[in-house]
């Protein structure tokens, strides 16, 4: 399973297949696009047992998905070009980043996809692309193609946009604390990359990809997000740039461990904002409730209660223990609380 060519199922609008993308180029691993249509979801959702992308397929027909498992698993068979720090803090502040990036952009990404009807008819052409057409965005369109793809958009905010949206608390309502949240990020991001390339220093980590998946699926692509920009467009069109392309043999992390003073203040964004409804959703997941509200300063919000944030919380947690992370300097952070409690 380990060499050869693989192949990723799945969309170019989803977060999460981009991520993936993202590693795949980034470790130089051979493999080929096989977009998930209408016509093939049924046979590969049958053969996959899970409907969501993306999926992996080896080169000896393994299908594997879920990108938090996928992630580690290429870093130790492509050991030529790792993408986890071996040291504790700068692991551990991998795996962290990683669940930031997963968990709280979904809200951004789907809200500024779902909630303006411009954006849904453009993100509906590219759905289309690939949904029914079995093609990359990028291929021209016919007239009559253009034609059969146009109610696309309509039909994914039907069947999945508008539902996405409320589960994160990310309606129109939403509008001024998405997008506020959004510019408070793109600004951390911006003052972090004027100094180092990539989150660790000079070579990319997991957490990169994390964070290129949403920005090469959403915020570059869709032209309500990307319009959210501004002055932050060349940076970010930079940095995913350099992630997108295949590692320097001699690039590295920060030496001797070091976490970039830069990483600080998204760690104390991600304390006071992702984990804050993380915390909530847990809590309210674990009574049986489906629905919490909670108020991170933009006015109170509704969200869907979600099982797997705790998942997610316990994988992270796992791997600072085992990494030795729970003795670095990361615990003068609050960002452990939320996994180490």
């Amino acid at each position: 399973m380990y060499r050869g060519s693989y192949t990723l199922i799945g969309q170019e609008l989803s977060m999460f297949t981009r991520k993936l993308e993202a590693q795949l180029r980034y470790q130089d691993i051979p493999y080929q696009w096989q977009y998930k249509t209408l016509e093939s979801a049924a046979a590969i959702e049958a053969r996959a047992g899970t409907r969501f992308v993306p999926l992996l397929e080896t080169p000896d027909g393994w299908i594997l998905n879920d990108t938090i498992c996928i992630g580690p698993l290429l870093h130790e068979r492509f050991t030529e070009a790792p993408v986890i720090p071996a040291s504790a803090a700068q692991r551990g502040a991998c795996f962290i980043l990683e669940d930031f990036f997963n968990h709280w952009l979904p809200r951004h990404a789907l809200h500024s996809r779902w909630c303006y009807p411009d954006n849904v008819k453009a993100a509906g052409q590219n759905f289309g692309m690939n949904l029914i057409l079995g093609r990359s965005i990028d291929a021209a369109l016919s007239d009559a193609e253009r034609q059969q793809v146009a109610g696309t958009g309509q039909m994914m905010l039907d069947a999945f946009g508008a539902a996405a949206c409320e589960v994160q608390g990310a309606g129109l309502d939403q509008k001024d604390a998405v997008q506020s949240d959004f510019d408070t990020i793109m600004a951390l991001l911006s003052n972090h990359f004027d100094e180092h390339d990539f989150l660790l220093g000079g070579r990319a980590c997991l957490a990169d990809f994390a964070l290129v998946g949403p920005c090469k699926a959403h915020f570059l692509l869709d032209p309500e997000p990307k319009s959210w920009l501004g002055a932050y467009l060349p940076m970010l069109e930079g940095y995913v740039e350099r992630v997108w392309s295949t590692a320097k043999p001699d690039a590295q992390w920060l030496a001797e461990d070091e976490i970039p003073e830069t990483v600080y203040p998204l760690f104390d964004h991600a304390h006071k904002t992702y984990q804050v409804f993380a915390q909530n959703s847990i809590e309210a997941a674990s009574k049986g409730e489906k629905f919490f509200q909670l108020d991170l300063g933009d006015g109170p919000f509704t969200a869907r209660s979600m099982k797997r944030l705790d998942k997610a919380r316990l994988h992270v947690r796992d791997e600072l223990q085992r990494c030795g992370a729970v003795n670095s300097n990361l615990t003068s952070t609050a960002i452990m609380d939320f996994y180490l409690t």
